[in-house]
């Protein structure tokens, strides 16, 4: 692996790629490190603190995962592209609905294009609602990090905080706009998918730190973790690596006294189609009825005090019933994404449109119903794996007899980097092996 960095650093084209997304990293960390006007620093520092978990603290923690770091310092990219990832997901979704979109898909790389510019427009608006519910949860804290933070502020002219109010929400969303900016020069000009390498990036930032406090605490703990870790990212490699090759056989055909086509192939399924969204499906819905329940916990009425109390403590994210719940749910979602995505690829017609086909299958609806089952077969070890991968903190804790987070990496952040790591990779082998170069995987 060094040699083949060494070979790529050699080559000026990779070495300027390597080196500019290197510089939009420094550039992102650096706004991940300035707050946005009205923060109460103190209180950040207490809200973020792993001894204090509750339900809002863990959902700000899922969040500033796809923030790259930036909210536990609520910068002016605290949002990260967290907006554009939702909006992503709202696209694929609507894509198999609405026929228009679906026009839209089959027309190639222009098709993607007005896509992906349909996916920016929803972005903006999605920023400006996450920004009002992100800065109310940060006024609601305890202590609050955004004490003269008022959404009723942003329709109240008269009000004396207005344009406070406002410039708050219009930092957020320009943030926004800025990481996701930022994301797509890498995509552009430098190395990897840009959006991933902004969150990889801010994980991995908070790696040293979180190295530093185990072996503060202990250093057989430290260990112990840096073994859970390293099992957790081999697990992670073989799920997100692993495939079902169908064979395609492709038909010979006659023109005149040449002969086209011919020949075989595969369509590789793989066993993890959903990456990572299962999980941040499960974690937002079971964060949300505590989260919700929370706000209602200090109330004046006591039988609502006590029912939000109650959900609050069933919605613990350090109880058997979460645990379960999450499991379950993540296992449901990487069902239904992975056959939403499948759906979308139709690759039955592709194949018969090119003249393939799967030997022992007829072609149509035969093709269809064959690769649906395979999918599902397949599925059901990614499911069970993802399922497993949520798991992890609770297994950590019960390991480690405490209710804080100890895990070097979470599981979710895990597979972000994994995911990132491999998919880097495999665009600089494919630059060292268009130029005879041996490259990184061997």
């Amino acid at each position: 692996m060094l040699g083949a960095l060494q070979n790529a650093m050699r080559l000026p084209d990779l070495r300027r790629k390597i080196l500019f997304t290197l510089f939009i990293l420094v550039i992102y960390r650096v706004a991940a490190h300035i707050p946005v006007p009205g923060v109460d620093l103190n209180a950040l520092e207490t809200v973020f603190n792993p001894a204090n978990a509750n339900a809002t603290s863990g959902l700000l923690s899922v969040m500033d995962i796809f923030s790259g770091g930036a909210l536990s310092n609520f910068s002016v990219v605290a949002m990260g592209v967290y907006p554009y990832i939702t909006a992503s997901i709202i696209m694929q979704l609507l894509t198999p609905l609405i026929p228009s979109l679906q026009a839209m898909q089959k027309e190639g790389d222009q098709g993607r294009r007005r896509i992906n510019q349909i996916t920016h427009w929803i972005t903006i608006p999605l920023a400006f609602l996450q920004g009002i519910g992100q800065a109310t949860i940060m006024a609601n804290t305890s202590p609050p990090v955004l004490p003269t933070f008022n959404a009723a502020n942003l329709l109240n002219p008269t009000s004396p905080l207005f344009l406070s109010t406002w410039a708050i929400m219009v930092t957020l969303v320009a943030g926004t706009m800025f990481a996701l900016w930022l994301g797509e020069l890498i995509s552009e000009q430098g190395v990897g998918s840009g959006v991933s390498i902004i969150i990889f990036g801010g994980i991995v930032a908070a790696i040293p730190t979180r190295i530093i406090q185990l072996a503060t605490q202990s250093p057989i703990t430290l260990i112990v973790f840096l073994i859970i870790t390293l099992i957790t990212v081999v697990g992670i490699v073989y799920l997100q690596e692993g495939q079902r090759r169908i064979p395609v056989q492709y038909g010979k055909r006659v023109r005149g006294m040449k002969v086209y086509g011919g020949g075989s192939t595969y369509i590789p399924l793989r066993v993890n189609s959903a990456g990572m969204i299962p999980l941040i499906f499960a974690i937002s819905i079971l964060i949300f009825p505590g989260l919700i329940a929370s706000w209602f916990q200090n109330s004046q009425i006591e039988w609502l005090r006590n029912f939000a109390t109650a959900v609050v403590n069933l919605f613990s994210t350090t109880g058997w019933v979460y645990a379960v719940t999450y499991f379950l749910l993540v296992i449901a979602f990487t069902f239904f994404y992975t056959y939403i995505i499948f759906q979308q690829q139709n690759l039955s017609e592709t194949l018969q449109n090119q003249g393939g086909f799967i030997p022992g299958i007829r072609p149509g609806p035969s093709t269809t119903k064959y690769l649906n089952n395979v999918v599902m077969r397949i599925t059901i070890i990614g499911a069970l794996g993802l399922g497993i991968i949520a798991l992890l903190p609770f297994l950590e804790r019960f390991i480690s007899g405490t209710d804080t987070q100890t895990l070097i990496v979470s599981s979710t952040g895990l597979l972000i980097v994994v995911g990132v790591v491999l998919d880097t990779m495999k665009q600089l082998e494919a630059q060292l092996m268009m130029r005879h170069y041996e490259g990184f995987i061997r």
